[in-house]
């Protein structure tokens, strides 16, 4: 055995150019974003968005090849994944949880005496419940179904079944966004209409935000699963992906009977 065989589970990652390329890139962006604030121009902020989509590509890229050289990635590492996974989520979770506080804080008076005695506020025409909405959770949590499927599949082996079913999920995330952008063009009011629309873009908006990321995750692992990078045993990038989506799934619920139904 030579001296330099690896005797630990543990994955002593090599230096890495990333992350102060991704941080320069990250500092850029936030005073190109207060200098267009100011009225200045946009290629700033643009350029550091640049910067910080190579650094993702090429930071992932790395993980991936890690993940492949079939060493890197223990048990103890992809157990490491996870937890950073699920820990990310979390913090996600934090998010959704101030957009409904600042929903309520407007709509229930019990919570907040600057609450609006009537809600939704007066002149505001909301979006027709059992419309386009329902149609938009039926898609979403068609897809969770149609992912758990995809999950199956690879479990099993599958690769085709894998293959057809994540196609699936990712075809039904897209169409949702494709949905949601056209509700928003019918909506009867706009951002800066009052409380009400201001909470209602920003939840909303921000969920579709978090389904696209999704869905540019599932797409990613199409193509990594067209290539047979996942195993039976070992797809935690699959995981992760599927749980981010999961995560997707339940707070559209939330937001659907909390601001589509209550709240018309």
């Amino acid at each position: 055995m030579s001296s330099e065989a690896k005797t630990h589970p543990y994955h002593m990652v090599k230096p890495s150019p990333w992350p102060v390329v991704s941080t320069f890139g990250t500092f850029l962006m936030a005073i190109g974003g207060i200098w267009y604030m100011q009225e200045g121009p946009l290629w700033l902020f643009l350029l550091g968005l640049a910067i910080v989509l190579c650094c993702m590509f090429g930071w992932w890229r790395d993980v991936v090849s890690e993940a492949q050289n079939g060493v890197d990635h223990t048990e103890v590492v992809q157990h490491g994944l996870r937890v950073g996974m699920v820990l990310f989520i979390a913090s996600e979770v934090m998010f959704f949880v101030a957009f409904f506080w600042a929903y309520f804080n407007s709509s229930v008076p019990a919570l907040s005496q600057a609450a609006n005695e009537v809600w939704p506020p007066e002149g505001i025409e909301t979006v027709y419940t059992w419309g386009l909405p329902f149609i938009n959770t039926v898609i979403l949590l068609s897809s969770g179904v149609t992912l758990t499927m995809a999950h199956h599949g690879l479990r099993e082996g599958n690769s085709g079944k894998l293959k057809m079913w994540l196609l699936f999920t990712v075809l039904l995330g897209f169409i949702f966004l494709g949905l949601q952008m056209f509700e928003y063009g019918e909506t009867a009011f706009a951002f800066t209409d009052g409380i009400y629309p201001s909470t209602f873009f920003l939840a909303t908006g921000f969920h579709g935000f978090h389904v696209f990321v999704g869905a540019v995750f599932l797409t990613v692992c199409l193509y990594r699963a067209s290539k047979g990078h996942f195993t039976p045993k070992q797809h935690v990038g699959f995981e992760a992906a599927a749980w981010y989506w999961h995560f997707v799934d339940v707070v559209w619920i939330f937001l659907f009977i909390w601001i589509y139904w209550w709240g018309s």
